[in-house]
């Protein structure tokens, strides 16, 4: 959960943002790098009033400039692109869920079980119970088993709608007509908090998701009591 002040990202719940959260401190560092060279280059400038001449038309400073640009690009884009494989990688997922967005809630069909379907609306602030947060809570929360391949097929009733956790490294548009998959593997138990990220309407930023990750038992409890009521 973010807190005020926070500087960095959530702390991690899944494999692929612990990998997002490694790649974006990497490409820091050679920002960070790329930005010390080019102020050090433009102080050098102002404040020295010797000029070598022969450096204003030389073959090799040419070649260095060329050629390390490119070797920054390949350091950054090899890691990137490993990332990308790793998050479009599907392999016997465990657990399958629909989420489906609509002006303005979310509704979850579990296809694993035959009607173990629901909406999750936001509470109201005058339901809000002491320890909840304001905005971010929902009646009906999305269980999942921890440590459990759980795949997200992720689509829109109405408008443009996105499904965003990112303590978990989700984030897939939700278009009408069109089916989107992605995947998650939530590596510890707790509840992890999202909201939808694209303008969908006036009642845009009042539409949370809120992910229970939970061990396998209680899940199994869970989706016990929700089929029986």
């Amino acid at each position: 959960m973010a807190h005020p002040s926070q500087l960095g990202f959530q702390d991690a719940a899944s494999p692929i943002m612990e990998e997002l959260l490694h790649f974006h401190d990497h490409a820091l560092m050679a920002v960070f790098l790329i930005s010390t060279l080019g102020l050090y280059i433009i102080t050098i400038m102002m404040t020295t009033k010797l000029t070598n001449t022969n450096a204003m038309d030389a073959q090799e400073i040419e070649m260095v400039w060329t050629i390390m640009p490119a070797i920054i690009l390949i350091v950054i884009a090899l890691p990137s692109l490993r990332i990308l494989y790793l998050m479009d990688e599907i392999s016997d997922p465990h657990l399958t869920v629909k989420a489906i967005g609509h002006q303005w809630y979310w509704s979850y069909e579990f296809t694993n079980y035959e009607d173990l379907a629901f909406d999750s609306y936001m509470i109201p602030t005058q339901d809000l119970t002491p320890g909840q947060f304001r905005l971010l809570e929902v009646d009906n929360r999305m269980v999942v088993p921890m440590e459990s391949p759980t795949r997200m097929l992720i689509t829109a009733e109405d408008v443009l709608h996105s499904w965003a956790v990112p303590a978990l490294g989700l984030k897939t548009d939700a278009i009408p007509g069109r089916l989107n998959q992605t995947s998650f593997i939530a590596s510890r138990p707790g509840l992890f908090y999202g909201q939808c990220s694209e303008i969908c309407g006036a009642n845009h930023s009042f539409m949370p998701i809120v992910v229970e990750a939970v061990p396998l038992k209680t899940f199994e409890d869970w989706s016990s009591s929700m089929l029986d009521a």
